[in-house]
């Protein structure tokens, strides 16, 4: 039997997601109705009309009534899917390991946010899957709606190791082929990799008619550089390591960053795609609404 969702969210559980308490549930409960209620996903429950059955319609489809009256088979026609199918994309690569001195590293992080993004949507009987991975897919769920798939995602999470080297754009390729029907595709990651391949591979995500959120999840030392004097810094997915004066790079370093995320923020834009930037210093709960409070003003 399946226990309830909120013993395997007790802190003594799993640690990845001890922030994810009941409070934390009801105060990012508007995100899922925010994406529900936006003209930009467009779903309709609309009945639009019947159409002749046709070879790969689904005969679920098929209206019994219509054929018992015509002895032909017609499908029932809406404008649009009355559900959200959401895929969870979680970066489980090495890098996203590193933590400065939050309690979170960012991979517990993005658990916390795929977990309570998870819950909601299950509450809300939109299906919910999720796959994890590095330089390529390494485990999936299969999107459902049923209650005990949010105890099947985090216990899948919760056994999850980062290492590896990370291939985020081979991954959301792969990813996008293994997706049959139109999703809502939530990407969490710190695109630590060559940006170009990146944005490829997210507009053959768009192509193929996704919504894609893109959460790009830094470390508050990454998106901060607290450092003083001379450090050694490790790239953690190489193993090489650089000594600097951390006060003479520092400028520099902001601004890089800063280019970063404004890089990513103009091609998403560009392609229709929602950028959301986080650190990991930032309460995941208000993340979640000060992405939707943005989203809304756009619309």
């Amino acid at each position: 039997m399946v226990r309830a969702v909120e013993e395997y969210l007790k802190p003594d559980v799993i640690r990845q997601i001890a922030r994810l308490d009941l409070r934390a549930q009801f105060i990012v409960r508007g995100f899922l109705q925010g994406l529900h209620a936006s003209p930009y996903q467009g779903f309709s429950v609309e009945f639009s009309e019947h159409r002749k059955y046709a070879p790969g319609d689904d005969p679920k489809d098929i209206d019994w009534l219509v054929y018992a009256k015509t002895d032909k088979p017609y499908v029932k026609k809406f404008e649009a899917e009355t559900n959200i199918t959401g895929y969870l994309l979680v970066d489980t690569s090495r890098s996203m390991a590193f933590t400065h001195r939050q309690q979170f590293t960012k991979l517990d992080y993005s658990i916390s946010l795929a977990a309570a993004l998870c819950w909601l949507m299950i509450h809300q009987q939109d299906p919910c899957g999720l796959m994890v991975f590095d330089d390529a897919i390494r485990a999936s769920l299969p999107a459902r709606s049923k209650r005990s798939q949010i105890a099947q995602l985090i216990s899948l999470l919760s056994k999850v190791q980062p290492s590896g080297k990370t291939d985020i754009a081979n991954s959301i390729v792969q990813a996008a082929a293994m997706l049959r029907h139109r999703s809502l595709v939530m990407i969490f990651s710190d695109l630590l990799a060559d940006v170009e391949p990146i944005r490829d591979a997210l507009l053959r995500m768009r192509h193929r008619g996704h919504d894609v959120i893109l959460f790009h999840v830094l470390d508050e030392a990454e998106e901060r550089f607290p450092y003083e004097g001379v450090v050694e810094l490790t790239e953690p997915e190489q193993g090489q390591k650089l000594v600097v004066d951390a006060d003479a790079v520092r400028a520099s370093y902001l601004e890089s960053i800063g280019r970063f995320r404004d890089d990513y923020r103009r091609s998403c834009f560009q392609a229709g795609i929602d950028y959301v930037a986080i650190d990991t210093s930032m309460q995941f709960d208000r993340a979640l609404t000060g992405y939707l409070a943005s989203r809304r003003n756009r619309f």
